[in-house]
């Protein structure tokens, strides 16, 4: 199938756009397939996975994994199946014509069928060091990290339903919680909120900040800015979690697919979209679960309805 646009090669059966679990398990089945998909790397290769350290959570890793070493086992896995591989951005997708066109910095490709799996990023306190310690102390994920932490003093930062239910999860492993939170009261559901207040592990403190990270190889303290007084004080902690929301990557997106008010993706029947041929997978789509587990199984989801659609359309 030609195509009209210059640089532009023949039209793709299946493009995917995002290299984490999500992205990478669609490759893989599409790949089988004979469909012999392209994925298109992005900035973060192996999404926010590439970002942590050891997974304890994820089947057949009975001793855990670390992150990166993960999805270069699913990228080598997806390249083995014939998966291609571009190193590039989307910057816009054209989804009102058929074959849909993306395109990236540097050129635009054709396809007869896509997924988008380019996750969501966890928004950051951006301060210094902060980088520095991710995966290293740092987490944006409790359910992912929270037993690597058992016995130990904690931070978690944020003050909505999110920190809520991170800080009592932790409980469960932790030594102790200490929540810092911007504001005087938090914005969690009174209901969490009740609970948070009245688990003896866990400490508030109010109208604060954390102005800066310590530690060696991993965090070993954080220095507290009380926001109204200025007073500065050093705690010694072992972790710190950050809840404080994600950001859906979807930016490329707006007006070409309906997204809800924080920017997810509304799909239908789970991985499809309101465009035939287009699907999604993956945390773009999920703000609920948000494991690398769920993200993979959407992202296999997603390559059986792109086989459906392409065995519809030949």
């Amino acid at each position: 199938m030609g195509c009209h646009y210059p640089g532009v090669s023949m039209a793709e059966n299946v493009t995917i756009i995002g290299s984490g679990p999500a992205g990478l398990t669609a490759a893989i089945y599409t790949a089988r397939e004979g469909f012999d998909p392209l994925l298109i790397l992005g900035y973060e290769i192996g999404g926010q996975l590439g970002l942590t350290t050891k997974v304890e959570n994820f089947p057949a890793f009975p001793n855990g994994i670390n992150g990166p070493e993960l999805m270069e086992l699913m990228q080598d896995q997806a390249k083995k199946f014939g998966t291609r591989f571009r190193q590039d951005i989307v910057t816009d997708v054209v989804l009102d014509t058929t074959p849909f066109r993306v395109v990236l910095s540097r050129e635009e490709i054709e396809t007869r069928t896509l997924i988008i799996a380019t996750g969501a990023s966890a928004r950051w306190m951006d301060i210094p060091t902060e980088k520095e310690f991710i995966g290293k102390g740092v987490s944006s994920c409790a359910t992912c990290d929270a037993p690597l932490y058992k016995g130990k003093d904690v931070i978690v930062v944020g003050g909505g339903d999110t920190a809520m239910e991170d800080s009592l999860f932790l409980t469960n492993f932790v030594k102790s919680v200490t929540i810092v939170h911007r504001r005087n009261e938090f914005r969690a559901s009174r209901i969490m909120q009740e609970k948070v207040i009245s688990n003896p592990k866990i400490s508030v403190r109010w109208d604060s900040e954390i102005a800066e990270i310590r530690g060696d190889r991993t965090v070993r303290g954080a220095v507290i800015r009380n926001r109204k007084t200025g007073k500065m004080e050093e705690i010694p902690i072992n972790g710190i979690f950050v809840a404080i929301g994600h950001k859906p990557n979807t930016d490329f997106l707006k007006g070409k697919l309906p997204v809800d008010d924080a920017g997810y993706v509304i799909a239908k029947d789970e991985v499809k979209t309101d465009i035939a041929g287009v699907f999604v997978a993956g945390d773009i789509a999920d703000h609920r679960y948000r494991q690398a587990i769920t993200a993979a199984g959407s992202g296999c989801k997603a390559a059986l309805e792109v086989r459906s659609y392409l065995q519809e359309h030949p």
